[in-house]
């Protein structure tokens, strides 16, 4: 028997009792990353579990075509959702009832899916802005401002029409991961005074920023929140280039960030990073 496998067995049995977290057991695990446009993400935790974040994928034009095959993104384990906009829900109900997976966002979303029927209490639950959940061991997942709206557009079949209900306030969330690598999805939102709360108290590693204007920041703003407030190692700029109002671009994000010391990853819809 190897050393390295009498290592693991080794930490495993401790683990066990609770003599060493979890994170030394996966200290060889690395995050990954899978950006599928405009703010969906999938995050291969250090110990494996799958989190999903604003799954909008079969009808988002910069999705990869097989992805939009909601077989082909695979199992997941949690999906996160910032607010109710359509670009952000998205295919998240189906996905949540395709692999039994909780979809977690505002609480008035969750209500308003729950009372609607489109999915039951126990895929749909509820939390509130400063809420933590840790849906599994040594992950901590809070939910905190962000600064936009979230509106539920809902198809009646009975009426054939469109209705708008409640979807709740929109949320970021700080997604703490086994190793105490912590990144910060901040949905759609404008800048806040309160993100330097969040700076300051969560400390995140990574960032994941809108930056395409009208509904969000624009580059500019983005990079001064960045810069100024945030001051992450690692920034993936997001939510740009879907629709005619979305023109921010990466590299003006970039430009103004100017010599600031975060290292963004200028990603494309399938591209895979690692931590």
């Amino acid at each position: 028997m190897s050393r390295i496998l009498r290592r693991i067995i080794a930490l495993a049995l401790l683990a066990v009792v609770g003599a060493v977290p979890l994170a030394a057991i996966a200290q060889d695990g690395k995050i990954e990353i899978l950006w599928l446009g405009q703010s969906a993400m999938r995050i291969k935790t250090v110990a494996g579990k799958i989190i999903v974040i604003d799954p909008w994928l079969i009808k988002n034009p910069k999705t990869p075509p097989e992805y939009k095959n909601l077989d082909k993104i695979g199992k997941m384990d949690i999906i996160l959702v910032t607010h109710a906009h359509g670009d952000h829900l998205g295919d998240g109900p189906d996905l949540a009832k395709k692999y039994n997976a909780p979809l977690w966002g505002p609480a008035g979303l969750g209500q308003s899916l729950q009372t609607l029927g489109v999915l039951p209490a126990n895929l749909a639950p509820r939390m509130g802005k400063g809420g933590t959940i840790e849906p599994f061991p040594k992950v901590k997942i809070t939910a905190v401002r962000a600064e936009h709206s979230s509106e539920l557009l809902w198809h009646n079949p009975a009426t054939d029409k469109d209705e708008t209900w409640p979807g709740g306030e929109p949320v970021g969330f700080i997604i703490e991961l086994e190793n105490g690598f912590k990144i910060y999805h901040m949905g759609d939102t404008a800048v806040f005074a309160d993100m330097k709360y969040i700076a300051e108290r969560y400390k995140p590693d990574l960032i994941m920023i809108p930056i395409g204007g009208h509904f969000v920041m624009a580059p500019e703003d983005a990079a001064w929140a960045t810069r100024e407030v945030l001051k992450p190692k690692y920034a993936i700029p997001m939510h740009y280039g879907t629709n005619p109002f979305l023109v921010g671009t990466p590299e003006q994000y970039i430009k103004a960030l100017g010599d600031a010391p975060v290292k963004v990853f200028n990603m494309k819809p399938g591209d895979t990073i690692e931590f």
